[in-house]
């Protein structure tokens, strides 16, 4: 179900009402097949999705897909998030993604529930449950892409597949946690600042000049209070430290410009809302090494 970079895509415009503030819209590639497609060349999103979903998902961690794709939509307004309602002919969208759901099953008690960076805490490594050492290493991750829009609803509990319990229904045994939604990602955090997704994500002036680390010392991680958000600069021990230090020492220059490149970041401004050119991926390239060198020589007390 994946789809090569730059692939000409067309679908089908379903009229369907979707949450948060970001444009998007629901689109049939066939009767059993719709899609959320996120779209817009103004749109942060549609950069910040793709690069820290292919980076958690390279490292390890579970994550919804996102795909760089050119989008023919039959029905769709030329503007469909604004415009909702079905439109004759057809709409393309040059600059768009379309997102792809990890397998598994949502768990939770009400609709759009999902979990608080706080939960982490309440999961059992006696039980099965992750160990320390990758859960901080999540929430320092976290603070290297700038995860500002990190309420409950942006990460998901999930039963993976073929954890359904055969004799309690209600049972699984395969529970997962990830962080579904990375759209407002490689910016900067502000209290209000996730709402502006034009200007906020893959804003490479502000990402560039933000620190890991909260201080020159220590190990508080810089994320910084947003508006309903659920993660406020945690402190990481070493063992979360020094494990995402060794994953992102795997990433080869070679795969750091495939991951930039992937995701257009020379189409963007580095200064979203200003009339600046965009930075190269061999910028990019240089200002994510600068912060993985800053996880790689800090040394935390447990």
């Amino acid at each position: 179900d994946a789809f090569a970079p730059g692939r000409a895509v067309a679908c089908d415009y379903v009229e369907k009402k979707l949450g948060g503030t970001t444009a998007k819209f629901a689109c049939a590639l066939d009767k059993d097949d719709v899609v959320k497609v996120k779209y817009g060349a103004d749109n942060g999103e549609v950069f910040g999705s793709v690069l820290s979903s292919r980076l958690f998902w390279a490292l390890g961690f579970g994550v919804d897909a996102y795909y760089p794709v050119r989008v023919t939509c039959r029905g769709c307004s030329q503007d469909p998030w604004k415009s909702p309602a079905p439109a004759s002919g057809e709409a393309v969208f040059e600059s768009a993604v379309i997102e792809r759901k990890l397998p598994g099953k949502t768990m939770e008690s009400k609709p759009d529930e999902g979990w608080k960076w706080s939960e982490l805490e309440l999961v059992d490594e006696t039980r099965g449950g992750a160990p320390l050492a990758q859960r901080d290493a999540l929430k320092l991750l976290a603070a290297l892409v700038q995860h500002m829009d990190n309420k409950a609803v942006q990460q998901r509990l999930i039963c993976l597949p073929g954890g359904k319990d055969k004799e309690d229904p209600g049972r699984c045994e395969r529970p997962f946690l990830l962080v579904h939604d990375l759209g407002v990602t490689f910016g900067s955090a502000g209290f209000f600042s996730f709402h502006l997704n034009r200007v906020a994500a893959a804003n490479f002036k502000n990402w560039a000049a933000e620190s890991v680390w909260k201080d020159k010392a220590g190990c508080v991680a810089n994320v910084p209070s947003t508006h309903q958000g659920t993660l406020s600069n945690p402190h990481i021990s070493e063992a979360g430290r020094s494990f995402l230090a060794d994953l992102l020492g795997r990433l080869s220059d070679g795969q750091l410009r495939d991951l930039f490149g992937v995701a257009r970041v020379d189409k963007r401004s580095r200064h979203p809302g200003t009339s600046e050119p965009p930075a190269s991926v061999d910028e990019w390239v240089q200002a994510f090494k600068s912060k993985r060198d800053e996880i790689a020589s800090r040394h935390c007390s447990d």
